[in-house]
């Protein structure tokens, strides 16, 4: 292992960030961190900096997680790490890239100056972008890579499920789905969704052979599990052979695993980008190979 790079986890991603830092063949340690009665972190960091620092953190429920990091960027600064990169497998607050009503913060741009601010190069996967195409163009860092998780998920299909039929539950997903789909030549369609709120919405599937199919959801992320769960139920007419659903970012608040298996979701898969007991899929190796291309550019 290279003594000129080290990769920094926090406790609630250790095991994540462990598994990276040994697929990448890198030093790996723990910022340690208390908590004060009033909410405030204490953060400490080893005693030894590298010239090149890597930070791994994933950045779902993100505000506390945005302040730790601006302080371990900032300290890294301060004693001399020329190079930070930030690994964050699930980025935050990506969704608000223009102002939909008059007053409104746009978020993206706001947080993708603040990071590009303090680190060097930005790695992660499948980031909520929507008008803006580009991660560049949200975080205007030195690097700004935006890795897709379609290729272990394709593998983790092929070995897992027999002949999937894979159904995109929007528009947006399409690009997922199809990618995943031409790796082993399997079926897919998309349906249509109309969203009436953060937690209601409609779809309707395209005229297809459903029936005695295995049947696999595919979508970037899941948050309260909505649009899942009404395509899950519009599929119950067609009687196929099984459900599935297969996310990169598994968030699942409230009671949206309950929900889905009561309508006969049989597995819910997906990436270790957040913790979750979901979790089937390491992204260890892919997030490596592209750590290591930065480092070789170096």
């Amino acid at each position: 292992m290279s003594t000129d790079l080290l990769l920094l986890g926090f406790p609630e991603y250790d095991t994540q960030a462990r598994s990276l830092a040994d697929a990448a063949g890198i030093t790996y340690q723990l910022v340690n961190i208390h908590q004060f009665p009033d909410g405030e972190s204490q953060l400490q960091l080893p005693a030894t900096l590298p010239r090149h620092l890597i930070v791994c953190r994933s950045l779902n429920n993100p505000n506390e997680k945005l302040i730790e990091l601006l302080m371990v960027a900032a300290n890294a600064r301060q004693r001399g790490v020329i190079t930070i990169t930030l690994v964050a497998p699930y980025l935050c607050y990506m969704r608000q890239d223009k102002e939909f009503h008059p007053g409104e913060v746009i978020s993206q741009q706001v947080i993708g100056q603040i990071l590009a601010n303090h680190f060097d190069n930005i790695i992660t996967v499948d980031a909520h972008l929507h008008r803006v195409h580009e991660l560049s163009q949200a975080i205007p860092a030195q690097k700004a890579i935006n890795l897709t998780a379609t290729d272990p998920m394709a593998h983790f299909l092929q070995s897992h499920c027999q002949q999937p039929f894979l159904i995109g539950p929007d528009s947006e997903s399409e690009q997922w789905v199809s990618s995943i789909a031409t790796h082993h030549e399997m079926d897919y369609t998309i349906a249509l969704k109309q969203r009436y709120g953060d937690k209601e919405v409609a779809v309707s599937l395209p005229e297809a052979a459903y029936h005695n199919r295995n049947i696999v959801i595919v979508d970037d992320v899941a948050s309260t599990g909505k649009t899942l769960l009404a395509v899950a139920k519009k599929l119950a007419d067609y009687q196929p052979a099984s459900i599935s659903v297969l996310v990169t970012h598994a968030l699942f608040i409230n009671n949206a695993i309950d929900e889905l298996k009561a309508v006969n979701v049989t597995n819910i898969w997906s990436c270790d980008t957040v913790p979750h007991p979901s979790n089937a899929i390491s992204l260890a190796e892919l997030l490596a190979i592209q750590l290591q291309k930065i480092l070789l550019s170096e």
